[in-house]
């Protein structure tokens, strides 16, 4: 197998120019199969979910839950060694490292018949079953992963396809509820201090209403009787907090790897490396992963039982899952030394706490990955900026930078849904890693330059794009940190009073404060001490 597994490292490298590895499997015994021996001792620094719901289990069911769902794993083919499935420190449960755990180690396969998939782009995903549901299929075919996914989970736990009585055990193990800003007033959305999450959360509302009735509409009658509002909603949070994805992208098809790739699939069986089958099973998959998907630029996304109990962390994820194609399952490998009794977590990617709190119900402290969406350029107070530059934004640039597109459109901002990073439209981002973004100086150095700057440029946007002088890139930074300092002190509340609310509550055993209020303290910290460091970063 190891030698299968080096053959084919050449083949896929050649092709797609990815890494794989080699691993030892973690021997399995009984006592990795156990579930609720072992807890972590201490939560994550990089992670604080307070009670968000998102994988707990009513308590009282919960052992037995847990239980009937291992041993439905381990049934299904679901392979583990190291790890089992057991309550946080936090209070929810997740991946628990059963021993020491050594890198390269894998500790989970999942045959890949066990996941849902559904394929984006080019008509979406075309599962027979699912499209058995609708009298006018299309409807299906064309909707967003994360709703196809929900029609599928929610006809497994209705029993309505193929399969759903066998993964019950998995379905049961799944949230049923959820804390995520969706279900929230509007109170407590505004507790956020942050207008861009406000109104993302209301067009995701809106838009899963209007995809509900779309559904419902060329759903055939058994499905439209028995799927809810309410069941659409858990189908489509449980996708977006539990799918992972895969890119299919790239340069223009090039045949000679994939003829050599033949080539070298030709030797290994000639060699007697390995069975036809798995030959045969690695063609099918790379044409299906790596072939096809360049021509139609497909993505898949997924969701795999067992190792979607996997939790996240930002930086430094001890697990990482990967597809491995001679074995055709998913796999959960150790990337970084765990010890016994802790808690195993992979990246979710780069995820800002925008998308980890509407999507996933939860903030990240001191999130690498964070953003702040600030309003278009358009809708800076530029009077205020004007007095602190000592400088007046003559009509004629505002229309030159304007026509360079940034100004930004006067619309309301907010996440796209099927972007898996954060979207702002016309908003302006600054990144907790990289600061604003260049464009703005870019047309802050136009609007702030002299007469002689200006002539010298030839009026032209296009030659701001680099520093001009000492002096005009002192303004434009200046502009950009008052308007910065105004967005900051435009909160009702200050970072130093959240931060002593939040210790407060955390002071008290019961955890003082509802979970919205909570989320909402740490959300608006994270993103006060984002604009605060931008600010800082400007002088």
């Amino acid at each position: 197998m190891r030698l299968c597994n080096i053959f084919f490292f050449v083949i896929v490298s050649f092709i797609n120019a990815q890494h794989f590895t080699c691993f030892a499997f973690v021997p399995f015994s009984e006592k990795n199969a156990g579930i609720n021996v072992l807890r972590t001792s201490n939560a994550s620094p990089q992670i604080r979910r307070i009670n968000s719901g998102l994988h707990a289990v009513a308590s009282r069911k919960k052992d037995a839950v847990i239980q009937k769902f291992t041993d439905w794993s381990k049934e299904s083919g679901v392979k583990t060694g190291g790890v089992g499935v057991g309550t946080t420190s936090y209070g929810e449960l997740g991946l628990i490292a059963s021993t020491d755990l050594s890198v390269s180690d894998i500790i989970a396969q999942v045959p890949s018949e066990l996941v849902l998939d559904v394929i984006s782009g080019s008509g979406g995903d075309a599962s027979r079953d699912a499209l058995e549901l609708f009298a006018n299929d299309k409807v299906y075919r064309n909707l967003s992963w994360w709703a196809q996914l929900s029609v599928r989970l929610n006809a497994l736990d209705k029993g309505l396809i193929y399969g759903g009585l066998a993964k019950q055990p998995w379905l049961d193990v799944l949230p049923r509820k959820f804390n995520s800003p969706f279900h929230w007033s509007d109170d407590y959305l505004k507790e956020l201090q942050y207008d861009f999450m406000f109104n993302s959360v209301l067009d995701q509302r809106k838009k899963w209403k209007l995809i509900y009735n779309e559904v419902l509409s060329a759903a055939n009658s058994e499905f439209r009787n028995q799927l809810t509002y309410e069941d659409f909603v858990w189908g489509c949070e449980c996708a977006r907090s539990r799918a992972f994805s895969g890119a299919y992208s790239g340069a223009a098809f090039n045949a000679g790897p994939y003829a050599f790739t033949l080539l070298l699939v030709t030797i290994y069986v000639g060699l007697g490396l390995g069975s036809k089958w798995g030959w045969f099973s690695a063609l099918r998959n790379i044409l299906k992963d790596f072939v096809l998907p360049k021509f139609f630029k497909l993505k898949k996304y997924i969701i795999c039982p067992y190792i979607d109990m996997a939790n996240h962390v930002g930086i430094n994820e001890a697990g990482n899952v990967a597809f491995e194609y001679f074995g055709d399952c998913y796999s959960l490998t150790v990337k970084e030394p765990v010890g016994e009794g802790k808690e195993i977590m992979i990246s979710y990617g780069s995820r800002s706490n925008d998308q980890l709190l509407q999507y996933y119900g939860f903030v990240e402290k001191n999130n690498s990955h964070d953003v702040y969406v600030m309003p278009p350029l358009r809708e800076w107070d530029i009077d205020a900026l004007e007095t602190a530059c000592g400088r007046s934004f003559g009509a004629d640039r505002l229309v030159k930078v304007d026509r360079a597109g940034l100004l930004g459109n006067r619309r309301e901002l907010h996440n796209d849904e099927d972007d898996e990073r954060s979207s702002s439209g016309d908003g302006i981002i600054i990144t907790k890693a990289g600061g604003i973004d260049p464009a703005v100086l870019q047309a802050l150095r136009a609007l702030v330059s002299s007469e002689t700057e200006w002539k010298t440029a030839g009026e032209a946007i296009g030659n701001f794009v680099e520093r001009v002088s000492e002096e005009n890139e002192k303004l434009a930074r200046l502009a950009a940190r008052c308007q910065i300092e105004i967005e900051l002190d435009a909160k009702p509340t200050t970072l130093e009073e959240d931060e002593k609310i939040l210790k407060q509550m955390k002071s008290k055993k019961s955890m003082a404060g509802s979970v919205e209020e909570i989320l909402s303290l740490q959300f608006r910290i994270e993103k006060k001490k984002l604009l605060i460091n931008a600010i800082s970063e400007l002088q």
